[in-house]
């Protein structure tokens, strides 16, 4: 299973309520407990608690754990493909804001043919 299948099964509407159990989480990734429990622990993810503290993942954060399956299959350290994940995000995020930046300044800045 690539990410981008697992991106299809968890596209919904609310991406940030945890809704889903470490076992559950796990099945849907096609992965172990104790991988989402290792990418914690690289603080790639922090799964909310239940009441009775059982992790909770939402589907925002399975389709980051994915990505991060996606490349430990490719055989990348977990701490590596951790860390690859978190500045891919920060990349997208970045880009994201300059755009919104250019947007507003070309929008602000005055007409040439005036």
């Amino acid at each position: 299973m690539t990410a981008d299948d697992t991106f299809g099964r968890l596209d919904d509407d609310d991406d940030d309520y945890p809704a889903y159990t470490m076992g559950r989480a796990a099945e849907m990734l096609g992965t172990t407990q104790g991988f989402l429990r290792a990418i914690g622990e690289a603080r790639l993810i922090t799964p909310l608690r239940s009441a009775g503290g059982h992790r909770r993942y939402s589907r925002y954060q399975l389709r980051i754990a994915a990505r991060a399956r996606e490349l430990v299959d490719r055989e990348t350290p977990i701490e590596s493909a951790c860390r690859i994940v978190i500045l891919e995000d920060q990349l997208e995020e970045a880009q994201r804001f300059n755009a919104e930046y250019r947007r507003a300044a070309e929008s602000s800045a005055p007409s040439a043919s005036a």
